[in-house]
């Protein structure tokens, strides 16, 4: 498998990024920590063990919906050859089974994952395999800077693989933009497949994100651990909780890392502490949960027509399919 690391071009530019919002985030009335940044190399690694924990339905439900429709996926879009482009990749187990049904096909495809982790392509590279009809080539950049290096390169159709519901990681109002910008991204024609976990029972949702195994929890200490190790840090890591719980009024999964004792962090690499008081709470992570016509305003407000939605049994989640028009 190719790998163009396009992270290596502006490499210092991104610490300074990493830098400058972890400041900003820390410095403010109310403290948070961007969610883009818990995908460092041991980020990914755990959030790999949170999809394999029972309680964590997400996977296992898109799993499901995607070896449905493995077959009748290249059926429907009905063309000899392809490009694969999956923004987040994982492991790329679900991407696997995409591919393997376009090839069983005789379609033949071009697989573009994208990740900001070069980690991520090394687990991604023991799943998958170029093979007669499928070329590889693993992007390590942020999503768009990735699909302009594929459009640069490409003459064929798309089909965006946007799973897991990393949609739900954006806010309403970002999550519009995002979709406005990947419609900007693509030809028409071109199709985008993406994750939506669907509103349902509380405590449902609360269990997927505090699992017992506390690989959340682990997840969640590691953006300390990363600004410790790339900043220069002095979080007491067991001085910090991981709290995560479901707001009905915004539709969404909250998560929050809370201060269990009152006290100052120095970082060395701005030359100051920052104050934390007993219980005060730096927010992580919204997981915004959908409605079927939430998703249908969406693929109309962002310049797509939907195709199909596709869902599993207990209609928990959908992976809806939509064509740039």
């Amino acid at each position: 498998m190719k790998i163009s690391n396009l992270m290596e071009d502006h490499h210092s530019a991104g610490e300074d990024t990493f830098a400058s919002d972890i400041r900003d985030g820390l410095s403010a009335p109310t403290k948070s920590i961007s969610a883009k940044y818990f995908y460092d190399d041991k980020g990914s690694e755990l959030f790999q063990k949170i999809t394999q924990v029972d309680d964590y339905y997400l996977t296992r439900k898109e799993y499901s919906i995607l070896s449905d429709i493995q077959t009748m996926l290249p059926q429907k879009l009905g063309l000899k050859e392809i490009d694969i482009v999956e923004l987040g990749v994982g492991d790329g187990h679900k991407s696997r089974l995409l591919i393997d049904g376009f090839l069983a096909e005789g379609c033949e495809v071009k697989f573009y994952p994208i990740d900001i982790s070069a980690k991520a392509m090394e687990l991604l590279e023991i799943n998958i395999h170029e093979r007669a009809g499928l070329e590889i080539e693993g992007i390590v950049a942020e999503y768009f800077e990735g699909l302009s290096h594929v459009s640069a390169k490409s003459d064929r159709n798309q089909l965006v693989l946007f799973l897991g519901s990393n949609i739900g990681n954006f806010d309403r109002g970002f999550s519009l933009e995002f979709l406005k910008s990947l419609r900007t991204s693509l030809d028409k024609g071109s199709y985008a497949l993406i994750g939506f976990d669907l509103k349902k029972d509380v405590h449902v949702l609360s269990k997927a994100y505090n699992d017992g195994a506390g690989y959340t929890e682990q997840f969640n200490l590691n953006l300390l651990r990363r600004i410790n190790n790339e900043l220069g840090g002095r979080f007491d890591i067991d001085s910090f909780q991981h709290h995560g719980f479901y707001n009905p009024r915004l539709g969404t999964m909250e998560s929050y890392l809370v201060s269990l004792k009152d006290q100052d962090v120095y970082i060395e690499r701005f030359g100051k502490s920052f104050h934390f008081d007993e219980f005060e709470p730096i927010h992580l992570e919204y997981s915004f949960k959908f409605l079927e016509s939430d998703i249908n305003r969406l693929a109309e407000e962002s310049g797509f027509r939907i195709v199909e939605h596709f869902s599993d049994s207990d209609h928990y989640f959908i992976d809806s399919l939509w064509e740039a028009i």
